[in-house]
């Protein structure tokens, strides 16, 4: 039997895969006979109807076929430790506008091809940000970013997602536009705040219980929003201020919340790229400390400066203050009247792609050979 999450072949009676853990027992029933089918497949084994029809909207059931064999072996590595944690998380809620008027024009079989590239392009987008999607919700899908892969930079990983999809999911509209004369249109909402972790399943769904309406704020957010939008929350809005243009759109009062709620749309990029240059905008605060590690930098240099070239790795904790202290012994070297040459910076984003340090090093090459390319 193959494993829908990894491919790994395994033996015919197995239930759980060799390679990765997941399990080899989830299907599809049939919504005419009710006869359990392997997932994805299109058409039933009993009665050879289509498995998913159009009044289902084409909903996936599975996670683990959407998922990256190196995403899932990392939520399954550490979804033990994560079970009743509590977590700063952003959720990210993207579905089709109308969908259910657009599947009642479409052939269900030709609606099917469309959903489920869609559902392609959504997970690919997520997960290129190590985003998990948690659920299907019908028309759409609801992903985190956060947990249970941790990053400190959750949030901003899901505008750069939701941007990311905005271009993917255009295309796509373009194309079904000039191909099927459809038009498609998909809205999405985000919003950050305090989870539970509940139990992560070996088929990669969580359950989640959410502290202050996390969950079903960003949800409201995906409604709320018109088609080919994004709308944030003030809580995101807050995070990712100067990373990313915000267009402010006032207060707005939400079916079951109390209070209204502040929502600002998604533009685009910011000017700004790293929380240095973010801290740095709003003014730095005294720079004290640090004498040890500016002792070891100035002495770096001294035997650089004599002939001998060093190298400097500069490691730490995230937010132990890494990017001021190299910030602060470049400023002293430019005060000296040093030639300082730098590259691009490397995010954590692109920790997966082949040419982030290729990016850096063509930049510095660049700045420092002139006419390099």
């Amino acid at each position: 039997m193959r494993c829908p999450a990894c491919g790994f072949e395994n033996a015919a009676d197995a239930s759980f895969c060799g390679e990765c853990a997941a399990a080899l027992t989830i299907s599809v029933n049939c919504p005419s006979c009710g006869r359990a089918n392997p997932p994805r497949q299109k058409f039933c084994n009993g009665c050879g109807q289509p498995v998913i029809r159009s009044a289902d909207r084409a909903t996936p059931t599975d996670p683990r076929a959407y998922t990256p064999r190196h995403l899932a072996e990392k939520i399954l590595t550490s979804r033990i430790a994560l079970e009743g944690e509590r977590k700063q998380v952003t959720v990210l809620f993207a579905d089709v506008k109308g969908s259910m008027d657009l599947g009642e024009k479409v052939d269900p079989e030709e609606w099917y091809r469309i959903m489920d590239r869609f559902f392609q392009i959504l997970s690919d987008g997520v997960h290129r940000f190590e985003g998990m999607v948690d659920k299907f919700t019908g028309d759409g899908i609801m992903a985190i970013f956060g947990a249970p892969i941790a990053h400190e930079d959750h949030a901003r990983r899901a505008c750069y997602a939701a941007l990311h999809l905005k271009e993917e999911l255009r295309c796509y509209a373009e194309e079904l536009k000039r191909t099927r004369e459809i038009g498609f249109a998909v809205r999405m909402g985000i919003n950050s705040g305090e989870v539970v972790v509940g139990a992560i399943g070996d088929d990669l769904k969580m359950v989640y219980t959410a502290h202050g309406n996390t969950v079903g704020l960003g949800q409201r957010m995906e409604q709320l929003a018109t088609p080919d939008q994004v709308y944030l929350t003030a809580n995101s809005a807050n995070l990712v201020s100067g990373f990313f243009g915000l267009r402010d759109l006032g207060p707005f009062q939400l079916k079951g919340v109390s209070a209204p709620v502040r929502v600002y749309e998604l533009e685009g990029v910011g000017p700004l790229r790293s929380p240095l240059e973010v801290s740095r905008s709003r003014g730095f605060s005294r720079f004290v400390g640090r004498q040890t590690e500016m002792a070891a930098l100035e002495a770096a240099l001294s035997q650089s400066l004599d002939g001998s070239a060093q190298v400097i790795g500069v490691v730490g904790e995230p937010g132990v203050g890494k990017s001021r202290l190299c910030f602060e012994f470049l400023e002293r070297c430019r005060e000296r009247g040093l030639a300082i040459f730098q590259g691009s910076r490397c995010f954590a984003r692109q920790c997966d792609s082949s040419f982030a340090d290729t990016r850096a090093v063509s930049e510095l090459l660049r700045h420092h050979g002139g006419g390099f390319r």
